[in-house]
């Protein structure tokens, strides 16, 4: 059976929304990030890379990497219908996930998290924020003007989707903040999608 290697609220609940749109049995085994569980001899033996989300599947093969695992889950799905029909909406799905993992994510809120990673001494830590927050508010707008004239980021719903709405999630859940309008929509969308309402509630997350 497939397994996901996730943590409560990390990037992985995109994964996990996905593995819930599609509908086969996966197992969920959590890996505690906030105690380390990452670094523990049970977890490098998965992924030497020590991070979420990973995924098992039935073969025991291991993918790793947001994108990668998004865009497999849903090219072995079709019945669930999470990948684009045609080129230009493939692509415009990879250039979106792409975006709110690379930058959005890792380039923004890695800034806003964990500073000390950004800068030589603590007393840089606001500036860094400051920065962090530049960048995902830049994306942001980049997402409200792709949203001006279609509900989804590639067109029709899609595996690109989730990817915005974990970051939406750790915009409004973590930092208390708002979001534009559009990108506001879409949010207010996926809450509403079953998949989500049922991968937020198995994180505890509801």
């Amino acid at each position: 059976m497939t397994k996901l290697f996730y943590s409560p609220g990390a990037c992985s609940l995109g994964i996990h929304v996905l593995l819930e749109e599609i509908g086969a049995p996966y197992e969920a085994v959590l890996v505690n990030l906030k105690e380390g569980a990452q670094f523990k001899p049970e977890f490098v033996a998965v992924t030497a890379k020590s991070k979420v989300p990973a995924l098992q599947r039935d073969d025991d093969s291991v993918l790793t990497e947001y994108p990668a695992i998004a865009y497999w889950l849903a090219a072995s799905n079709p019945a669930a219908k999470l990948l684009p029909a045609t080129t230009e909406g493939l692509t415009r799905a990879l250039e979106a996930t792409d975006y709110c993992v690379a930058s959005l994510h890792m380039q923004g809120f890695s800034r806003m998290f964990r500073p000390t990673n950004f800068g030589p001494t603590e007393s840089d830590g606001d500036a860094i924020k400051a920065r962090g927050q530049q960048i995902f508010e830049k994306g942001l707008a980049w997402f409200e003007a792709k949203l001006a004239t279609q509900d989804y980021v590639a067109g029709d719903y899609s595996f690109a989707d989730s990817a915005l709405f974990y970051v939406s999630f750790w915009w409004v859940a973590r930092m208390g903040k708002e979001l534009p309008p559009k990108v506001a929509a879409h949010y207010a969308r996926m809450l509403a999608r079953p998949a989500v309402q049922r991968a937020l509630a198995a994180e505890g997350l509801a």
